[in-house]
């Protein structure tokens, strides 16, 4: 079956989270990947627990159906190397500062002149341009910079530890992939690639539109449990009787109506027509005050049959074994070297015409180096100079 992306040939200089996610996806949808590893300088997310047969779980998640060249960059002839892949490799993605691929003689000024369909994209904290260009930067920077821990949280508590990474994946990942799916289509037109600049502070600013939109529209400053949607109305999670949530999404009239049926409290059908802040804070004390009254599975056995915006906060264990989960195939077997297979979380994309395809987990570092030099045409003396010249690892 021919996967989405099969002509995509894609040179991996990606390390931790945002960049190995992205090229992550673009191999489970076919396209050709390859990770340059350094030798000497492993990827953290090697280091990370749990292991299985001594692979760290993330590195064997975020670099499946990849393959891997050791190449150590800083040594003299590693850009050549480099410039010979990409005779074949058209689109490369890098998660280096700004400056440090213009070092190593591979940026894409110096790359481009080679190869002019040349798709070059780069993931940063803060972007190429700007104060912040060479600002070192996580997750929870981006999202406390571009004002998003300004109103999510709670009045009592201010911002939450997030369970997941919104601006590395969601940023970082989705950004480089728009980014390079859109150059690619462009390259079909014009025949030209180019460069793309990916900012997962650029990212959590835009997934933060609609406050930013009030602001500059009427200059209101969102705050934390003031608006419907974050906490200052009846839409939120409410804590069960056994010390688990559930999450009320009861947003428009049919689904309140049947949400306060479901509760058995009809008195509360017509409060959320008055807006007066102190009439929607009592509703909300007497939503929670009612699910406070029962067990979440008494409230999700409740719920199941009803289409009211109303669902269990499951934990990790719980989601992995869902119905809808298991129909929507996200939990795969992945094969390992030894045959067996480790299960992960599978692509989330579904096509009619093709499927996502699972090769195998995150291979060892330059797992693939003769077998991808040797394509390449090199011959067995080159590649042993090369080896004892320090450049592949």
């Amino acid at each position: 079956m021919q996967r989405p992306l099969a002509s995509l040939n894609v040179l991996d200089f990606t390390t931790l989270l945002p960049g190995p996610f992205a090229t992550m996806l673009l191999a489970d949808l076919g396209a050709n990947v390859l990770r340059i590893d350094a030798p000497h300088r492993p990827d953290l997310i090697r280091e990370m627990p749990p292991f299985d047969d001594g692979v760290s779980a993330w590195h064997a998640l975020l670099n499946r159906n990849k393959r891997s060249l050791a190449l150590d960059l800083k040594r003299p002839g590693a850009a050549a190397v480099v410039r010979r892949l990409l005779q074949r490799y058209d689109v490369l993605v890098e998660q280096f500062r700004p400056g440090v691929m213009a070092r190593l003689g591979l940026d894409y000024a110096a790359l481009h002149e080679d190869n002019p369909r040349l798709i070059y994209c780069s993931i940063t904290g803060y972007g190429q341009t700007g104060p912040y260009r060479d600002r070192a930067g996580h997750d929870n920077n981006y999202l406390a910079l571009s004002g998003i821990m300004s109103h999510t949280g709670r009045q009592a508590g201010g911002p939450p530890g997030m369970g997941i990474q919104v601006a590395d994946v969601g940023g970082g990942s989705f950004g480089a992939i728009a980014g390079v799916l859109a150059a690619v289509i462009q390259r079909y037109a014009t025949g030209d690639g180019q460069a793309i600049d990916v900012s997962m502070f650029d990212m959590a600013v835009a997934w933060n539109s609609l406050a930013i939109g009030v602001y500059l529209v009427g200059g209101a400053l969102p705050d934390y449990e003031r608006d419907p949607l974050n906490g200052g109305d009846y839409y939120d999670y409410y804590r069960t009787r056994d010390g688990r949530y559930l999450a009320v999404g009861s947003l428009e009239p049919k689904f309140w109506q049947g949400f306060c049926q479901a509760i058995e409290r009809p008195d509360l059908i017509a409060l959320p027509a008055d807006p007066a802040p102190a009439v929607r804070q009592a509703l909300k004390a007497a939503v929670a005050e009612t699910i406070a009254g029962r067990d979440l599975a008494e409230w999700a056995a409740r719920f199941a049959p009803l289409d009211v915006c109303v669902e269990p906060v499951l934990n990790v264990a719980e989601t992995v074994a869902h119905p809808q989960t298991i129909a929507r195939r996200l939990v795969v077997d992945v094969p390992k070297p030894d045959g067996t297979a480790q299960r992960q979380v599978g692509c989330p994309l579904k096509f009619s015409a093709s499927e996502s395809e699972y090769r195998h987990i995150g291979t060892a570092p330059g797992a693939h180096t003769e077998a991808v030099l040797g394509e390449l045409g090199y011959a067995p003396g080159e590649i042993v100079r090369l080896r004892d010249q320090g450049v592949l690892g």
